[in-house]
Order: C-alpha cells, then structure tokens, then sequence
C-alpha cells in the first residue's frame, strides 16, 4: 500500500507528466531550502531595531548609581585557566549601562551567567529601564538574548494547462533581539564591540 502511494500518479499525456514533473522540481526546491536553514544563516537575518534609553543625558547624569552584584552564587571545582586572565579582567569590569526587555516591558530581568570556566555560576536580577553598574559579562549576556523568528510565506505553483494550484512554502527569518542593554554614556566606549 504505501509503495503505491509513493508512486506518481499515471497522466494520460505527455504534457501532464512535463507539468507534474515541473512542479515536483519546484517543491523540491522548496524543501531543500527550508533544510538548508542554519544558524549561521539565520544569523545573516536582519535585526529589528530596539529602542536605547529614553531618559536624558541630564536625567542620566543626576540618577543615583545603583550597582549590582548576584543574588545567588554556586561554586565550581573547576580550575580557572590563566590564559584567559586578560579577557577574564576585562569581562568582569563595571560598565555603567540600561536594561530593556523587549517582550515584557518593565519586568525585571532574571539570568544566571558562567563567562569562563572556573568561574561560580551567578544569578543576577537587573531592573530594567533604569542606569546599573554590572559586571560587562552581565551586560554582554543580556546584549545576546535574541531569537530568529521563520515566517513562512505561501507560494502558488500554478501547472500552464491548468491542471491545478499547488502551494509550498519559502521560509524567511528576522531576527528579534528579546532583551537589549544600551550604554549610559554619550561618549563612544569598548563597551560590547563599540569602538
């Protein structure tokens, strides 16, 4: 039975097997490129633009500074590896910066962060759409919390006899940045890739 099904269905003429044929190479074409989907592709997505900081550069100046450290800290047994000491001090400088959270607006963000090996996991709760000091590894994290959304998109495959429409699907991607951290100053800084 199912050898059967899986069997093209008999035409009465050539130029119905050429239009069967034609939309089976279209639908194949089709499904090879919603498997070719990879994360590095996905990544190529445009990323929709988030909103930065909506106080002012005096408001900002005048706001006390609220400095964070984790709430909750697990040990590791692992050994820290000295090679990664620059980067290791580099990642776990204050940076002075604002938290937005872009699906729910206003609610407190809530990770765990582990940046280098030997190093406890951490959680952290950091309030968003105010000014914080953080470690930058904190700020780095919250900065890569995004996801790719496919949509997919209806596609007529019409045969020129008229045979019948048939529909496959082209997946498209956007990228959609979930939570977003945005530096206080004006000034331009290394902080998390501005140079």
């Amino acid at each position: 039975m199912t050898e059967t099904l899986k069997q093209k269905p008999r035409a009465a003429d050539q130029v119905t097997r050429d239009e069967l044929d034609k939309v089976e190479k279209q639908l194949d074409h089709t499904n090879e490129q919603i498997r070719s989907m990879s994360l590095d592709r996905m990544n190529l997505a445009p990323t929709r633009d988030s909103e930065g900081p909506k106080l002012s550069q005096k408001e900002l100046e005048n706001y006390p500074g609220i400095y964070l450290k984790p709430n909750r800290s697990i040990g590791s047994k692992e050994k820290f590896n000295e090679d990664y000491r620059n980067e290791y001090n580099f990642a776990k400088e204050y940076v002075n910066f604002i938290a937005n959270h872009n699906e729910v607006v206003g609610e407190t963000i809530e990770m765990w962060t582990k940046p280098f090996a030997g190093m406890p996991a951490e959680f952290w709760k950091v309030p968003t759409g105010k000014p914080v000091w953080a470690p930058r590894y904190v700020a780095e994290q919250i900065k890569r919390c995004r996801y790719h959304k496919l949509v997919m998109r209806d596609n007529v495959v019409t045969a020129e006899n008229h045979i019948g429409q048939m529909y496959g699907a082209l997946a498209a991607e956007e990228t959609i940045q979930r939570l977003d951290a945005h530096p206080v100053s004006a000034h331009k800084s290394v902080f998390m890739g501005a140079a």
